[in-house]
């Protein structure tokens, strides 16, 4: 990856893949060979100093058997930015506002996202739900 500068991101991934690979039982030069490389570029990404690729950790991740998720669960952050479409907004327990909480959240969304028929088709399922509930 020729003129991207690693951090610690990278030195984290490294030590997650030196790591599983000892557990494995797996030499660097065995790795460095099913990738197409020497031992010496493996150690190098085992030590951060270069950025692994994804299609690289893809193969490692297949040898150990270790899912890929596995490599970035608890990776130090260098920024807060979620990308958009990645995260949800945090959202308050149930207990919080209780079923009645719950209850004003799907109200607001229905009366903003329904017509008006499918609202009158969910209001008579909640009546049809409180005469069976004995309400």
């Amino acid at each position: 990856m020729a003129g991207q500068k690693t951090d610690q991101r990278d030195v984290y991934v490294g030590q997650r893949i030196a790591e599983q690979r000892r557990k494995a039982s797996l030499t660097q030069r065995r790795v460095a060979q099913s990738f197409g490389m020497s031992a010496a570029q493996l150690q190098k990404y085992e030590k951060g100093t270069n950025r692994i690729s994804a299609v690289h950790l893809d193969i490692f991740s297949r040898m150990t058997g270790v899912p890929m998720d596995y490599f970035f669960k608890g990776m130090p952050r260098s920024d807060d930015f979620v990308a958009p479409g990645f995260g949800e907004r945090e959202q308050a327990a149930l207990s919080e506002g209780g079923l009645k909480g719950l209850a004003e959240v799907v109200g607001r969304h229905i009366t903003e996202n329904f017509s008006e028929e499918a609202r009158r088709d969910v209001a008579d399922a909640i009546r049809a739900l409180e005469n069976k509930l004995g309400s």
